[in-house]
């Protein structure tokens, strides 16, 4: 073998390429239409650019692109007003596969910066157009005095090129739609694909269909709100942007301005939205930006998952226009990003919570489940907004842990007592506040899961109201009573013990479930394994201050069979107020009742 080295470079034949740029080169075909007019939108943009630097000279001239279907010739033309070609510009970005103009440009007119407006690489972008077309001609007068150029390719890639009457500066792409692609001269199709990719180019874009229309209007808008300066716009253009993108009538909660500047370098605007309730969708869109150029919905490599219920907008010229799952799940930047878009949005909730706590208080029902999902989900965002959680309480305030644990410092020092419905543990709740306790109301379903963690970190104990009698204890003896045990113990299920304390109040028992096994029980059901997991264990608590439970006594002693229904009501009255009863038990406790009511008659 030989030890000389030899070099070479790799050929493609058109032939060949061509079928693999129609089939291949997008997975969308409707990216020709962005490519084109991106590529539109780079000639405006770089003519302005050798205007700024003084290479030439322009009077205020208006910059549009057009886009315009004939269905009878079976074509759509792209054309701009900008910086044209030279017949030696044509032929080496057109002429030879995915050579950028582009990047020459930038190369002699930006230097390294990366910041130039400029959009696509013009070259490769250009093909995609033969993924609808059978040919394309492209006509072309540059802002130099080089004459005009015609160029036509078929999709062969087989082009001729030669002189052109064009006298207007700029270019005008023709694209001559293939027989099985004619959906793309519905001006309804090609609308929609400008409004979901072009609405925010930084160049006029006017769309010309069959019938010619009296006053023209741009179909996007050049400068959108998040290129903006957060200071100088109105909470009305905030709303109104919302609207118009998102498609959603009711306003944004509220919104968050990004302007990242170096190293990140992006923009963007994230809203709120107003969550009708906790079963509605919680799927946001996030739509990412690349130079105001529509790339994608919902990325979730960009989006931290718990943030993708929000709505927004992203604009990264850092990020390749056409760029892939892969490269976003890979990316160092995007992982930053990313980190920077939660301190964002954790600045952003801390700031409501300090300067307008009352409205912050007005929308925590609905930020609530997306603050603890968010909290749930990343340790770090929790850290940072962990002092700005508020509990709402059933006497209509709404606290933090520290205001909830300064209030209970005297009475239930480190515990916080809470209910998850205040109709069915109405007595629990009303027995506590006799005592002067504050109940937090936590009824969403992230709840259980949130507060353990905030019980890790805190050193803090939560207790559902209907979990412990501590706070209700009183003067008393709490011996226990042999038979009001052996009573209580031939009507209560084998899972309920009974216990005697001496309570404040008259009423004669309370039922309590331990609060790890009711949150073990809970999160079973969660994963689906609640139908095979026995029931809690319960704890039956006889009150010795009730008068009622030393008359039962007495009763049991002469009427032993009278004794057993009235304890039997006794305890489904404490399963009512506890957890609801089961069908058996409704109708035993519904049967006893209008027992009782009858012998009250005679």
């Amino acid at each position: 073998m030989s030890e000389e080295m030899k070099k070479g470079g790799i050929s493609v034949e058109t032939e060949h390429i061509f079928p693999i740029i129609k089939k291949w080169l997008y997975s969308d075909k409707d990216i020709f239409l962005r490519e084109l007019v991106s590529n539109a939108c780079d000639a405006v943009t770089k003519l302005k650019r050798l205007n700024s630097l003084g290479h030439i000279s322009l009077d205020n001239e208006a910059f549009r692109i057009t886009v315009k279907v004939d269905k009878d010739e079976k074509t759509i033309t792209v054309s701009d007003n900008g910086i044209g070609m030279t017949e030696e510009e044509l032929d080496k970005y057109l002429c030879n596969i995915a050579l950028s103009g582009a990047l020459d440009f930038i190369k002699k007119y930006e230097g390294e910066d990366d910041n130039n407006g400029i959009i696509g690489h013009f070259g490769l972008g250009f093909y995609s157009a033969f993924m609808v077309a059978s040919s394309v001609t492209v006509n072309t007068k540059s802002y130099t005095d080089s004459p005009a150029v015609l160029w036509e390719c078929g999709e062969n890639g087989e082009y001729t090129v030669s002189p052109s009457d064009k006298t207007e500066r700029g270019t005008d792409i023709v694209l001559h739609i293939s027989e099985n692609e004619e959906e793309y001269l519905s001006e309804g199709k090609l609308k929609s694909i400008l409004d979901r990719y072009c609405s925010f180019m930084p160049v006029e874009i006017y769309f010309e269909g069959e019938k010619e229309e009296e006053e023209k209007k741009p179909i996007n808008d050049t400068t959108p709100l998040w290129m903006k300066n957060p200071s100088d716009c109105t909470e009305e253009e905030y709303n109104e942007f919302y609207h118009k993108v998102f498609g959603d009538f009711r306003d944004p909660l509220f919104h968050i301005h990004i302007n990242a500047d170096y190293p990140l370098n992006f923009k963007g605007i994230l809203f709120f939205p107003k969550i009708g309730s906790e079963y509605e969708s919680l799927e946001g869109q996030v739509k990412l930006y690349y130079n105001q150029v529509f790339v994608a919905d919902n990325i979730k490599e960009v989006i931290p998952e718990f943030l993708l219920m929000l709505r927004g907008v992203i604009d990264c010229p850092e990020l390749p226009l056409n760029v892939s799952r892969s490269y976003l799940q890979n990316s160092a930047y995007v992982d930053k990003m990313s980190k920077h878009i939660v301190k964002k949005v954790a600045d952003k909730l801390n700031s409501l919570f300090n300067t307008e706590r009352e409205k912050y208080e007005g929308l925590w029902n609905d930020i609530k489940i997306f603050v603890e999902y968010g909290s749930l989900k990343d340790e770090k965002f929790y850290g940072r907004i962990k002092e700005s959680v508020i509990y709402p309480l059933t006497n209509g305030k709404t606290v933090t842990l520290d205001e909830y644990l300064e209030n209970a410092k005297e009475k239930h020092e480190n515990t916080i007592y809470y209910c998850t419905d205040k109709v069915s543990q109405a007595q629990y709740i009303s027995m506590l506040e006799n005592e002067s306790i504050e109940i937090a109301y936590l009824d969403k379903g992230l709840d259980n899961q949130f507060i353990s963690m905030v019980e890790q970190d805190k050193k803090v104990k939560f207790l559902r109201v209907d979990a412990s009698v501590e706070a209700l204890k009183g003067d008393g003896e709490n011996k226990e009573n042999e038979k009001l045990t052996e009573l209580f113990k031939k009507i209560a299920p084998e899972n309920v013990k009974l216990r005697f304390e001496a309570l404040k109040g008259n009423f004669p028992a309370i039922l309590t479930v331990s609060e790890e096994g009711r949150r073990f029980g809970e999160m079973m059901k969660l994963y689906g394994m609640g139908e095979n997991m026995p029931s809690p264990e319960c704890e039956l608590i006889l009150n010795t201050n009730s008068e009622t439970l030393a008359l039962l006594e007495k009763k049991y002693g002469t009427d032993p069979v009278s004794a057993e229904k009235t304890a039997k009501q006794i305890y489904m009255l404490s399963a009512l107020s506890q957890r609801g009863l089961n069908a058996n038990e409704l109708n035993e406790f519904l049967t006893l009742s209008y027992e009782s009511i009858n012998e009250g008659i005679k």
